[in-house]
């Protein structure tokens, strides 16, 4: 899903612009210097009156008609019910349509220089044509005001421009050169030329948007400026739209539950459901909402899921819980449990532990890079393990801990596969002995830590499982992944402490991909202040130890709204066509209209 991390990335460009006042003295001052270098430029005898009179005149042209459209704008769109557009976003837009408008009269003065021609009306016109298209396109684009209003919006900042532009130069100049067939001329060329620079970006966004709503029935810029709501805001209207495309599934979780004196101590659970896609959208936050819904330590590892298996809502997790808790109701306890082993078969390695009538499987192909184990795999994995180890329940764990921008999914067919069905095959059980076991608990948020450590809501949680004397550490972030190399560090840090093993795991959360780099992977900043998090937990985990009894479950997942195999594949691969057509469609269609639109300014005669 490495596309919709690219499309977060662009959450930098919305969340970072300046705010209204910087937008406002940007307008200003580039407004003012684009007078005085017009000035400088076309006047051959300049004066520092001269300098001075030309900023004020494009402060007065530029600048105020800007401010004015930015705040019109922002109220426009509201009025209208749009979304998105708060004032310190119209302003900005503002801003950078009014920059470019100035880069043009600037190379119209060039050219004045240089030719002797006066191509100050016919710059603005030209200029304030393409800001017109500009603007149409980003509030029809991000607002769902539609695309009429859209160009009835776009048209308040290239009009006061034009506006303000004829009144000053009807007052500084002699008043013919404003006769009826010179406006009557102007008004035409306008107004044609916006007309075929709007109607093709119509033309290309229509085109561009048709695969989407033909194959999923979804609206391409509804996807846009939700998703943009949802960056911006918070906003999971963006759910909505996904449950127009989802497709219902049955899927497993399982899980280990201890008891102890007080009943449940902890909980380990591993759903094979995918925490995506990203923000709070679906089931991005899932380890922590579904951790949240029991009373007691919990901990929500990555069962085998790829995004196939997103659920479309928030709400869909109610059904996981329902899930376990009724799994919880059937289970029987014991305190037999086997120290922690670790098996390996080319890329593959395992740790396995057993808990009375089931065991766990910790999986990760470090030091290799590795994504998300699929569904179907894992499901081949406990089959396999519950046939050759003779127990009723295997809590397969993607432990998701050596993160590289080239890895891949684990699928069926890989290579990777084979060599888990291969280690799976070595696990011994012929000579395992159950021993009492204890637990000890430990949750840390790593307050000074969020998503630009790569660390989510949960932040870090430990446990430490001792049987005949062994401690094994379980350890795991709330994270998307984790940074290659990291998680051996982790392991060469702790190697002092009171502990025998320790396997480091993270929750696959993508509330954390809402940034520039799309991947988030813990353990791209901050690593020692992480590990000393971990070297903490892991102390006052073992503090908690206490005896304990251990038992296990599986239950099935019935009628989850997700992404689905189907929809999931389609989405991203309409997506990437509509990306490559618009390379293509996008740059002809613009690139004609815009040289059509030249020629009719610059050439046109009425």
């Amino acid at each position: 899903m490495s596309s919709m991390g690219s499309v977060a990335g662009l959450s930098k460009y919305i969340k970072t612009l300046p705010n209204t006042e910087k937008s406002i003295c940007g307008i200003a001052v580039i407004s003012f210097l684009t007078g005085i270098i017009y000035f400088s430029i076309t006047l051959k005898e300049l004066t520092f009156t001269d300098v001075i009179t030309g900023g004020i005149i494009s402060f007065a042209v530029l600048g105020i008609s800007s401010i004015l459209s930015g705040s019109l704008n922002q109220q426009g769109v509201k009025v209208l019910h749009g979304i998105n557009l708060k004032i310190k976003h119209s302003m900005f837009l503002s801003l950078l349509s009014m920059s470019f408008l100035a880069f043009v009269i600037i190379v119209g003065g060039i050219i004045t220089r240089i030719f002797g021609i006066d191509l100050l009306i016919n710059s603005m016109v030209f200029g304030c044509v393409l800001i017109y298209g500009f603007n149409t396109l980003v509030l029809w684009s991000t607002t769902q005001i539609g695309f009429g209003k859209s160009a009835v919006i776009a048209t308040f900042q290239p009009l006061l421009i034009l506006a303000m532009g004829v009144l000053v130069l009807f007052l500084s100049t002699d008043a013919s050169f404003f006769s009826t067939p010179v406006m009557v001329n102007i008004i035409i060329k306008t107004v044609v030329a916006c007309l075929i620079f709007v109607l093709a970006i119509y033309s290309f966004i229509i085109v561009a948007a048709s695969p989407l709503k033909k194959n999923l029935g979804i609206g391409m810029l509804d996807l846009i400026s939700l998703f943009i709501a949802h960056m911006n805001e918070g906003s999971n209207l963006l759910e909505s739209t996904f449950e127009n495309m989802g497709e219902s599934i049955d899927t497993l979780v399982t899980f280990i539950s201890f008891k102890g004196e007080n009943g449940i101590k902890s909980l380990f659970i591993s759903p094979s459901v995918h925490p995506g896609p990203l923000g709070n959208i679906g089931g991005s936050n899932m380890p922590t909402i579904l951790s949240g819904k029991f009373d007691h330590f919990t901990m929500v590892a990555h069962g085998p899921s790829t995004h196939d298996f997103n659920p479309i809502s928030t709400s869909e997790i109610d059904k996981i819980e329902k899930s376990v808790k009724e799994g919880l109701a059937e289970v029987e306890y014991s305190k037999k449990a086997s120290t922690f082993k670790r098996y390996s078969s080319n890329a593959a390695n395992v740790g396995v532990q057993f808990f009375n009538k089931g065991m766990v499987i910790l999986s990760t192909f470090a030091p290799n890079g590795s994504d998300d184990i699929e569904f179907g795999v894992g499901l081949t994995m406990m089959t396999q393990s519950i046939s050759k180890c003779n127990v009723k329940d295997s809590i397969i764990v993607d432990c998701h801990n050596s993160f590289t921008p080239e890895s891949g999914e684990v699928l069926p067919g890989n290579a990777e596969v084979f060599d888990l069905i291969d280690v799976i095959n070595k696990i011994e059980v012929e000579n395992v002995e159950y021993q009492s076991i204890k637990v000890g608990c430990h949750a840390d948020v790593m307050g000074d830590l969020d998503k630009h450590e790569g660390i989510g809501e949960s932040g870090l949680k430990t446990m430490i499982i001792e049987v005949d004397n062994q401690r094994t550490a379980y350890v795991l972030f709330d994270s998307n992944n984790m940074e290659i190399g990291f998680r051996q560090e982790i392991i060469d840090a702790t190697k002092d402490l009171d502990i025998d093993e320790i396997e480091v795991m993270t929750t696959d959360t993508h509330t954390v991909n809402t940034l520039s780099r799309g991947y988030n992977p813990v353990g791209i900043e901050k690593r020692p202040e992480i590990i000393e998090y971990v070297i903490k937990s892991i102390k006052l985990a073992i503090d908690d130890l206490e005896e304990v009894e251990v038992g296990t479950g599986t239950k099935k997942i019935k009628n989850l709204n997700t992404f689905g195999p189907k929809n999931s594949t389609e989405l991203i691969s309409t997506i990437s066509s509509i990306v490559a057509v618009s390379k293509i469609i996008a740059p002809v269609l613009l690139i004609t209209a815009l040289f059509i639109v030249f020629i009719w300014i610059f050439y046109g005669y009425i």
